[in-house]
């Protein structure tokens, strides 16, 4: 083998390792107390938003002419998020209870 096979060797393998889409995120989002923490998130496509419900009562993470996900008392539910951009969310039981995500692509 040439030596100047054997940088190149190294090289190859580093930009197979740069050109590997990320790895999608799965991002906690708890609920205490009426309180979604932290309050706003930034995703990409493809991440899982998952809300841990601490609290006694149930709640959900609704977004007006978008998608509702219920989440127990004391269980969590979970979201894969499909769209890009920012989104206004908040509890349709609890409507004093906000958040916000904003998701890139």
């Amino acid at each position: 083998m040439k030596a100047g096979a054997l940088v190149r060797l190294p090289c190859l393998a580093a930009l197979a390792l740069m050109a590997a889409p990320a790895a999608a995120a799965t991002i906690e989002v708890t609920i205490d107390k009426l309180v979604f923490s932290p309050a706003t998130v930034e995703a990409k496509v493809g991440d899982t938003i998952e809300w841990v419900n601490n609290d006694v009562v149930a709640h959900t993470a609704t977004v007006k002419g978008g998608w509702d996900v219920m989440i127990p008392p004391k269980k969590s539910a979970s979201l894969t998020l499909k769209a890009a951009g920012a989104v206004d969310y908040f509890c349709r039981f609890h409507p004093n209870m906000r958040g916000h995500l904003d998701v890139s692509p």
